[in-house]
């Protein structure tokens, strides 16, 4: 069965939610330097799938915080082990990464435990900076994730095709901004 994808209005309800998962994410998994609340739920105003996302940040990306979070209960996503880039042709390593949704019986939740100082742990914090700061571009990256959810309301690898490269552009223009904002 596919979940339909749906863009809901901003909930203001998202920020404690995170922190509820955070707080827990915190007590079993103590080496993590630190725990972000990522993507569209983190950003005040923006329409998102009611999915919250995190950004778990360690220093390694050890196998055992995967058993760790198996043993309590979260949902690893193995198969995913990397994020994507378009255009990106660096070190590999800039985007390794563990996924995994949240714990059984618990809201939705993608967590993502990415390395520090990684591109791809950056490209989430000033991805989410950005739009925080800049209502048109917020504002119009909704209207694109509207569009595709009604283009492509059982599709998700359809709806991430064109979404992705789109926030890819935003990410650039997110790193001009944070150099200019200096």
């Amino acid at each position: 069965m596919k979940r339909t994808i749906k863009i809901v209005d901003y909930n203001p309800n998202w920020p404690q939610e995170f922190a509820k998962i955070a707080q827990d994410l915190r007590q079993i998994l103590p080496k993590a330097i630190r725990i972000d609340h990522i993507g569209s739920t983190s950003v005040p105003n923006l329409g998102a799938k009611d999915i919250i996302d995190i950004q778990v940040t360690v220093r390694e990306l050890d196998p055992q915080i995967l058993e760790t979070l198996r043993k309590n209960d979260y949902q690893i996503r193995e198969h995913i082990q990397k994020d994507c880039l378009t255009g990106f042709t660096g070190n590999a390593c800039e985007m390794r990464k563990f996924l995994t949704l949240e714990k059984k019986g618990q809201r939705r939740a993608n967590i993502h435990i990415r390395k520090e100082g990684a591109l791809n742990q950056k490209y989430a914090l000033l991805f989410r900076d950005y739009l925080r700061s800049c209502t048109t571009t917020r504002d119009a990256y909704l209207q694109i994730k509207k569009q595709l959810a009604s283009i492509y309301p059982h599709d998700i690898d359809g709806y991430l095709d064109i979404k992705d490269p789109v926030m890819d552009i935003i990410f650039r223009a997110a790193q001009l901004w944070a150099q200019n904002k200096v």
